[in-house]
């Protein structure tokens, strides 16, 4: 039988867990709802799963606990902030807070981070936004590792480099949360130390060549993860990760050309305002069309409907929500020595 949790429960034992590492009460708050966020939507290897490191990071003095970020630029509908390391969930959402305000007076508002911490899972900030009617754009890139290679090479030199995007409609939100490369570092590691492998060769081993072996996309794994497309159609992918290098480290002016400080992220948050173009009833109205278009295609696979991006995240959110969250096993043993520590009980399973 799968042991469940309630979600506000386990929002409460991560910001106990965080605030007792020294986090601002803020901070400590933002971080726990958005890994929370991350298990209720599917993407249990960037929820609770990454607690434990981000702990790890305080207490190593690699995230910094207080303070804000500072703005180094700003114009009327954009902002350059050094998120000074600072927890990247926190920056994110109150990046998002400086696009919803700048959107509403200008159509658009943009923030780009450079020194942000991790930011955990993209898709766990898209549905704020939507909510509230705006369009965002949510991109990000980590300078200091690389475990992709770009297409036709064998070195990695760049990160998966996910992009998220946050879609109104007249019901519910299309999310987009994809990644650049076929899979993502956080999968090489979780199926790696579970002695399993990929369902298709989507990385390459240190001859070039293509491998469903998680240990060829680690650090000093000697191979890399490969980009979307693989070794058949990859230069798209290519074409969309040195986007994301744009829009973020080069936006930010600071990127891989840059010394390394650690794990974390640079960052494009970017709002749009549906009625500062053509209203938000006509946009709704054009992809309502769409979404229902897409459910009414004949399936490739009988039985199989298709779905829209985030609509299968949407329904076991809402799963959780209303019967526990089930953790993956891995994350109990990760939180186990901060609660000793900080004696902290373990939090209880629903009955």
């Amino acid at each position: 039988m799968t042991t469940r949790y309630s979600a506000a429960g386990l929002v409460e034992h991560a910001r106990a867990l965080l605030a007792a590492a020294g986090l601002e009460p803020d901070k400590a708050v933002a971080v726990a709802e958005i890994l929370v966020e991350g298990d209720l939507l599917g993407h249990d290897t960037h929820g609770l799963a990454l607690l434990g490191p981000y702990l790890n990071e305080l207490a190593g003095g690699a995230m910094t606990p207080t303070g804000a970020p500072e703005v180094l630029n700003r114009r009327p509908a954009t902002q350059v902030w050094d998120g000074r390391r600072l927890p990247g969930p926190w920056l994110v959402l109150q990046a998002m807070e400086a696009c919803a305000t700048m959107a509403r007076t200008h159509g658009t508002g943009t923030v780009v981070i450079r020194r942000s911490h991790h930011i955990a899972a993209l898709a766990a900030y898209l549905k704020r936004a939507t909510d509230q009617g705006f369009v965002m754009q949510l991109i990000c890139s980590d300078r200091n590792s690389a475990s992709v290679a770009p297409f036709g090479g064998r070195d990695p030199v760049f990160t998966p480099n996910p992009m998220a995007f946050g879609i109104p409609t007249g019901g519910a939100p299309i999310l987009v949360d994809i990644s650049c490369s076929i899979t993502t570092n956080g999968m090489s590691g979780r199926l790696a130390k579970e002695g399993r492998r990929f369902p298709g060769k989507w990385l390459l081993d240190d001859k070039g060549e293509p491998t469903d072996d998680p240990r060829f996309g680690l650090p000093g794994g000697g191979g890399s993860i490969q980009l979307l497309g693989g070794v058949e159609a990859g230069h798209k992918g290519y074409g969309l990760t040195l986007l994301v290098e744009t829009l973020t480290g080069g936006l930010a002016a600071h990127g891989r050309a840059d010394p390394k400080e650690g794990w974390g992220a640079t960052v494009f948050v970017q709002f749009l305002d549906p009625e500062a173009f053509g209203g938000l009833a006509g946009a709704n109205r054009q992809l309502d069309h769409i979404v229902a278009a897409c459910h009414a295609s004949t399936p490739r696979v009988p039985g199989e409907p298709v779905r829209v991006p985030g609509e299968r995240g949407l329904r076991r959110r809402a799963e959780q929500l209303a019967t526990g969250v089930a953790l993956h096993p891995s994350i109990a043993p990760l939180l186990a020595p901060w609660q000793e520590k900080f004696g902290i009980a373990a939090p209880a399973p629903l009955a």
